[in-house]
């Protein structure tokens, strides 16, 4: 999809970690700034579903209850199509557990079909480093 090609481009460019989804639910990529985040450069990871990719990352609410898929930010741009912004827990591959704030938001393209969607976040701190 060009849209996607065209997010990519933007997040290969950016200093702010980003993921995109596809149509499918495949993760197709995470830029650079991603990686230190996530625990694991893209290229070694490689495209997966982004159910797997959740998985790894265990997400939770702040509470530590586990956030199901669907209750995700990326999860609810891409079942319900509309943006969703959320502070969560996550732990990337490196084992590292992190307050992650996450904004999420599908990609359109031309007659509303959804191309998929592009998710931001950030390690989420204070001035103190607490939420």
């Amino acid at each position: 999809s060009l849209r996607l090609i065209l997010a990519r481009e933007l997040g290969s460019n950016l200093a702010t970690p980003m993921f995109l989804i596809d149509a499918t639910g495949t993760l197709v990529f995470y830029n650079e700034a991603a990686e230190l985040l996530i625990g694991k450069p893209f290229a070694e990871l490689g495209e997966i579903p982004a159910l797997e990719f959740g998985e790894v990352l265990q997400l939770s609410d702040s509470d530590g209850s586990t956030l199901r898929r669907r209750d995700t930010p990326a999860g609810i741009a891409f079942f319900e199509q509309r943006p969703s912004h959320k502070l969560v827990m996550a732990t990337g591959y490196d084992g590292v557990r992190r307050h992650v704030g996450v904004t999420a938001y599908p990609l359109f393209g031309a007659a509303d079909d959804m191309h998929g969607v592009l998710t931001v976040f950030w390690e989420a701190r204070t001035p103190r480093g607490e939420i």
